[in-house]
């Protein structure tokens, strides 16, 4: 509404409420306020122009009219500091490197994209390359300090659309690729991880369903088996000079084949079961996941500040420094210290560790396998991060006591603040601190 009698209006209320009004000096500094303070935390227009109407009638300032050109302002400001901020904070080799991934030009942007396929050690090793080409665009571990996850996230989701990639001019072209690349490093890792649980648990699993079938096929139920035994004893203390053949046989309807039989099923005991799923376990990784071990440990980082995992860590070392050794080296050297207890389960000692003392390295990186897997699993991991990547990222945060690994029935998964620390906070909940910052915000000095 333009006039003079509203114009008078107007003032009438802004001098009995004490607001003032508005200049273009002051929407300079709104559109400042905006980029510095409400941009990193707040995506949307809607949610910038409310939180400028609130900033004016905290300033006691009449809401200006161009109230959507200070929001766009506000937002190429913040996108054009944020930007040079990632172009400052790369090498020429990565931006080299950022550019071509942009472009398409080796059309590894389509990969990094793409989701591990089927479960299995094919898969993983795939994923292995992926992560290892993701590390070497160069990405610094500080990239994003001092932006929030959800920034990062943002702007990893414009990228994955090619049109949206490729609309825009270079230096935020860069900040795009840079976000995928940074947040599919932290992904890959996590769905390696994910994968080695499967894989692991798949291979324990295709293994006891081999020994079962074996010994349904071989192992016949017999049955009164204690009248069997009495009629052999009582017969054999009848005549304890004959053979076998003409005193035992004779003594069991059915003869040798009932005999036959009871041997075998005696052979399906639970513990004769373990010792024959270790054996073709064993077997199974030796002849053709193995490969998948060094080339997992060289690809990532495993850390825990937990005294309970020490001996895993340890383990993991070992297996570390023995990667590089031929597989036809059995045996770890005597002089090495093995870490056995927290690692080898007690019935895989006989398996691990023979008579000599000497251990048996295809075991006992199985029982490390094992062990690893059981931790990640239960959320009280070893924190996986890749090798020579970004760190604070990924599965916890190094240097930090772990968190609870079981969380409660219907919470909701961990959210990570912009300072790396974990707030196991729901949507309400966030969107509370997010108002609380901008109220806090608001109250600070006038703009002059």
């Amino acid at each position: 509404m333009v006039g003079s009698t509203i114009e008078y209006h107007r003032k009438q209320v802004r001098d009995a409420l004490g607001f003032r009004e508005s200049t273009r000096a002051d929407e300079d500094v709104l559109a400042g306020w905006l980029a510095d303070t409400i941009c990193p935390m707040v995506f949307t227009d809607e949610g910038l122009r409310s939180a400028l109407v609130r900033r004016c009638r905290t300033l006691k300032i009449e809401p200006p009219g161009r109230v959507d050109r200070i929001v766009g302002a506000g937002r190429a400001r913040f996108e054009r500091g944020f930007c040079l901020h990632v172009l400052n904070g790369l090498s020429a080799d990565a931006a080299r490197s950022l550019w071509e991934l942009a472009t398409g030009e080796d059309g590894f942007l389509l990969e990094l994209k793409s989701d591990p396929g089927r479960l299995g050690l094919e898969t993983l090793l795939e994923e292995i390359v992926k992560l290892r080409r993701a590390k070497a665009l160069g990405l610094p571990a500080d990239l994003f300090g001092g932006y929030s996850d959800r920034l990062v996230a943002s702007w990893r989701a414009r990228a994955s659309h090619p049109s949206d990639l490729a609309a825009n001019r270079p230096p935020v072209r860069w900040a795009l690729v840079a976000a995928l690349a940074w947040s599919r490093t932290t992904e890959i890792t996590d769905a390696l991880v994910d994968l080695f649980i499967g894989l692991v648990s798949k291979i324990n699993t295709r293994a006891e369903r081999k020994v079962e079938k074996a010994i349904e096929a071989e192992a016949k139920k017999v049955h009164r088996k204690t009248e069997k035994l009495f009629s052999i004893a009582e017969a054999s203390l009848k005549k304890p000079e004959g053979t076998v053949r003409q005193v035992v046989f004779p003594a069991v309807a059915g003869g040798e084949t009932t005999l036959r039989a009871l041997v075998a099923e005696a052979k399906a005991d639970a513990k004769a079961y373990k010792a024959r799923v270790r054996t073709v376990l064993t077997s199974s990784y030796t002849s053709y996941y193995r490969r998948m071990l060094p080339k997992l440990l060289a690809a990532i980082e495993f850390k825990c500040n937990n005294t309970a995992y020490r001996p895993v860590m340890d383990a993991l070392d070992l297996l570390q420094r023995y990667a590089d050794i031929p597989n036809t080296t059995r045996h770890y050297d005597a002089s090495e210290n093995v870490p056995i207890k927290g690692v080898v389960p007690d019935g895989w000692l006989e398996a691990v560790v023979d008579c000599d003392g000497v251990i048996e390295r295809a075991s006992y990186e199985l029982c490390v396998i094992v062990s690893l897997k059981d931790a990640l699993r239960r959320r009280r991991p070893p924190l996986a991060q890749p090798r020579g990547g970004p760190a604070d990222r990924l599965r916890g945060q190094p240097g930090r006591p772990l968190r609870d690994p079981q969380p409660a029935a219907g919470r909701r998964r961990v959210h990570r603040d912009p300072q790396g620390g974990d707030a196991r906070l729901d949507d309400r909940g966030r969107r509370r601190r997010r108002q609380e910052q901008v109220r806090r915000h608001e109250g600070e000095d006038a703009p002059r």
